[in-house]
């Protein structure tokens, strides 16, 4: 009897070869053959050159010739006594961009999908837009010019009110503060395109019944765009956490000085000048690795921890 219902009105999906699927979705495939390739190219191709970590590098004798040195380079990194400065600073600057760049985004997308003058929403969502077009090193450029002791327009605004010019610049309590919050300023408008996206597929009918009840803008929000949202948000998350260790080299070398060496050493910049400045590129490669391997370490755990507690992961 069981047998019988089971069966009963069941309609098995007809399964598809490889080659059956291949042969009816050729011209989806053919659009995927250029990134394919690229990344074939760019990405898997160069991980050949990965063992130069683990030789002593010498361009005459390419990489095969080149002696074999095991893990040297790595033990010379962690006995190094720029690993804990490097690793510190990198850490501490990633995780201040994280936690205060990821949530402006949202709420600035929660704010302009609440505001109902097309007219004015354009313009805010222009004006946090346009920030995002200024390359990293013109706009450090504009923050080293503003924050001059001598010509910036802040310290002529300090000095006018009775106050002491200040070399922000110079002043290592200042440059995390600085690098992070002009990030913030240059990204945000440009990172709420992805929740704006997701924002307008809710259905206006949710909205409706919910004001039918009586529910006020917070409520709309946060029972209704909010956990819209939240599984972007926590794909996002996720991506940004497996990138912990990657600050960009960009903007840190060019805000770089001796005077906030200290804080502004990280990874990055520190690979840049043992790999070209020194052309020890063994050295680098190795440090490059290590940076490499703990991004994907953190990726799988944060992945794991939220397929664990929200159900959302990349995989």
């Amino acid at each position: 009897m069981k047998a019988k219902n089971k069966g009963a009105g069941t309609i098995k999906p007809k399964k598809y070869t490889f080659m059956q699927l291949l042969k009816r979705d050729w011209s989806l495939w053919m659009f995927c053959i250029p990134g394919i390739v690229l990344t074939f190219i760019f990405s898997y191709i160069p991980m050949y050159g990965v063992q130069i970590a683990f030789r002593k590098f010498n361009a005459r004798a390419g990489i095969w010739g080149s002696e074999w040195v095991g893990m040297r380079y790595f033990v010379r990194f962690f006995e190094s006594p720029y690993f804990g400065q490097t690793i510190s600073n990198t850490l501490i600057l990633s995780l201040y961009s994280l936690i205060v760049s990821f949530p402006i985004p949202i709420v600035l997308a929660l704010m302009l999908n609440s505001f109902r003058h097309a007219k004015y929403r354009k313009v805010i969502q222009t004006v946090t837009y346009a920030p995002n077009f200024i390359s990293t090193i013109v706009m450090c450029g504009m923050l080293i010019l503003f924050l001059s002791p001598s010509v910036g327009i802040i310290n002529n605004v300090i000095k006018m009110f009775g106050g002491e010019a200040v070399n922000f610049m110079a002043k290592k309590e200042y440059w995390r503060h600085l690098y992070v919050w002009s990030g913030v300023w240059q990204g945000m408008g440009w990172s709420s395109v992805i929740y704006f996206a997701a924002l307008s597929g809710i259905s206006p009918e949710l909205h409706e019944a919910a004001k039918c009840d009586g529910a006020t803008k917070f409520q709309l929000i946060r029972y209704i765009d909010l956990p819209s949202i939240l599984p972007t948000a926590t794909i996002l998350l996720i991506m940004n956490c497996g990138s912990i260790l990657s600050i960009g080299f960009e903007k840190a070398y060019a805000l770089q000085n001796d005077l906030n060496l200290s804080v502004s050493e990280i990874i990055s910049t520190y690979v840049y000048k043992v790999g070209l400045i020194d052309n020890n590129m063994s050295y680098s490669s190795a440090i490059g690795l290590f940076n490499t391997l703990v991004n994907m370490v953190m990726l799988i755990i944060v992945n794991t921890v939220s397929d664990k507690l929200s159900g959302n992961s990349l995989f």
